[in-house]
């Protein structure tokens, strides 16, 4: 009998999130002078983050680790097919389908950011730049393709994908599901992020480019 378990840990579902915010964040500001260092700031997250995610796979929960979603090309083929079906094969971690997405975010995230942060350093010519823009258009890319593909999920499976990555749970049998959640993991990423902010040497000068839009609004609405 099917029961919901809980699949995702906490600190999977805090990387899932704080990507998220990251990368939404970094592509909102990166044509913008006047947020450059919060830009910068965003990409140093997204590089850490992934820096962490690539441990989780090998040293974290069940579904979390790489060796759940290591699919033969095969395996993926077959699933694809079977999406025509309407009725495709559930997984309880991540489908072949999604594997291959999480694969590519990883990897575009990586060069994404590091490539990025040459550019600025000035370590490159204009060729840095344009790989940089390149991997954040493919990554945007692979984002779309990934939201898209989880709405089709939530539908054929008559599961709500998006809840399952906030609550950790998804259908399943009993037995299948994980037994802890890292909590103190997820409270240490957290923290790392937070400290990256607070820390880091640019902090103080992306406090004040927000302090600085901030205050030009505040002159604007006063001369409304």
């Amino acid at each position: 009998m099917s029961e919901r378990v809980l699949v995702w840990d906490l600190p999977t579902r805090v990387f899932h999130w704080l990507l998220a915010a990251s990368f939404a964040g970094a592509w909102l500001t990166g044509e913008s002078e006047r947020w450059r260092d919060v830009h910068m700031m965003l990409g140093y997250s997204v590089a850490g983050l992934i820096l962490f995610r690539i441990v989780w796979g090998f040293v974290g929960s069940r579904y979390a680790r790489f060796r759940s979603f290591l699919f033969r090309p095969s395996e993926l083929a077959a699933y694809l097919r079977s999406l025509a079906t309407r009725a495709p094969r559930h997984y309880l971690g991540h489908n072949p389908a999604g594997s291959i997405a999480i694969f590519l975010l990883l990897g575009l995230g990586l060069v994404t950011a590091l490539s990025g942060f040459a550019y600025y350093q000035e370590l490159g010519g204009e060729w840095l730049e344009e790989l940089h823009e390149a991997a954040a258009v493919a990554m945007l890319t692979v984002v779309g393709v990934h939201i898209a593909g989880v709405v089709v999920s939530s539908l054929l499976h008559h599961e709500n994908l998006v809840r399952s990555m906030i609550t950790g749970r998804k259908l399943g049998e009993a037995g299948q599901g994980i037994t802890r959640r890292y909590g103190a993991i997820a409270v240490l990423l957290l923290a790392a992020g937070t400290g990256l902010w607070a820390w880091y040497p640019a902090g103080s000068e992306v406090v004040g480019s927000v302090q600085a839009v901030q205050d030009e609004g505040d002159d604007d609405d006063e001369h409304s």
